[in-house]
């Protein structure tokens, strides 16, 4: 009998180790079609990936209460003071076509760098446009993940606007994707893209550790690391009404937002949380546009969970009604050139 006990208890152990992620589930993805009135909720993720592996991509300690805590580092004006109407829709896509990495869609791999990943892909974007796409290159989201080690911890998650203050203050080297061997220090992050099967090649595997802060160019060995770093001229959040006039000036920014268990399935349209959502932690992605469908009024997101996910890599989701506490946590820098 006491052997019945201790398999149970193995089992029971191993179960909560690899605790299945309930929300992949069909059923659970046709509960949300159900309900959900202005998005489609479709399989992203193997149904069978660990709870934890999800979890583990939602690194941002940005998502800001509205009381403004931190109202002193809030962007109130701007000494660009060229008064430009807001159109109602638009997409830094197709105002800078240049700038080619305003599209792009990262992977952040089994890592919760969302928050360097989306802030230095908004710097990259932001000095395309500052020098008329003369600068056309992706920032290395290597260094601000494991050089900042007062932004947070690496791949257990970080502060966006802190990452930005870091820009301000140390600079930012260039840096490319896994492997691309392009810039000064590229990503070294595997990526987790779904395999011919449809599963998630990181599925079940543990956590990248963070690397050792690396002061040299391992990439393009022909830069040199300390002239290639890029700087802005300052940091701070933005206030709701600043967004569009921010990102109409000097391009995309960073936004963070609470991520509940129906977000991970988002296909397509505008997301809106589930009623009975449950949450599971604070993610940062990039904010390229926005815009109006039926008469919801959206922000065009970019994430960082490669092109396999939503929308070819983006999504939309509801703005003016603070969904899920985006509309209060976004962060930019402008670029010092």
């Amino acid at each position: 009998m006491a052997w019945v006990v201790i398999l149970a208890s193995i089992i029971l152990i191993h179960g909560y180790v690899t605790e299945q992620a309930y929300f992949l589930e069909k059923d659970f993805i046709n509960q949300i079609n159900e309900q959900a009135t202005t998005w489609t909720a479709g399989v992203n993720f193997d149904p069978s990936t660990p709870k934890e592996h999800i979890l583990r991509l939602l690194g941002s300690k940005g998502v800001q209460s509205p009381n403004k805590i931190n109202y002193r580092m809030y962007k109130t004006g701007d000494d660009d003071d060229n008064y430009q109407e807001i159109p109602i829709k638009f997409d830094a896509r197709k105002k800078w076509l240049r700038c080619k990495t305003i599209g792009e869609v990262r992977d952040q791999g089994h890592c919760g760098s969302d928050w360097a990943m989306s802030t230095s892909s908004a710097f990259s974007d932001r000095l395309c446009v500052a020098t008329n796409g003369d600068f056309n290159q992706l920032l290395s989201a290597e260094e601000i993940t494991f050089c900042c080690h007062t932004c947070g911890d690496g791949c257990s998650g970080g502060y966006p606007i802190r990452a930005w203050k870091r820009y301000k203050k140390h600079g930012l080297v260039t840096g490319g994707n896994y492997k691309s061997g392009e810039g000064c220090e590229p990503y070294r992050v595997p990526p987790c893209p779904n395999d011919d099967q449809g599963n998630n090649t990181c599925s079940g595997q543990p956590m990248e550790k963070n690397h050792r802060c690396t002061r040299m160019c391992y990439g393009d060995q022909d830069l040199d690391f300390d002239e290639d770093h890029r700087y802005t001229r300052d940091h701070y959040y933005l206030t709701y009404r600043g967004i569009q006039k921010d990102v109409i000036n000097y391009g995309p920014i960073e936004a963070s937002f609470d991520v509940y268990d129906d977000f991970p399935s988002y296909k397509s349209g505008i997301y809106v949380k589930s009623e009975n959502a449950s949450y599971l932690g604070g993610h940062s992605v990039k904010l390229i546009g926005w815009g109006e469908e039926y008469g919801v009024l959206y922000w065009l997101m970019v994430n960082s969970w490669n092109a396999d996910w939503g929308d070819k890599g983006l999504f939309k989701i509801r703005r003016g009604t603070n969904e899920c506490g985006v509309d209060n946590s976004t962060t930019g820098g402008v670029p010092a050139t």
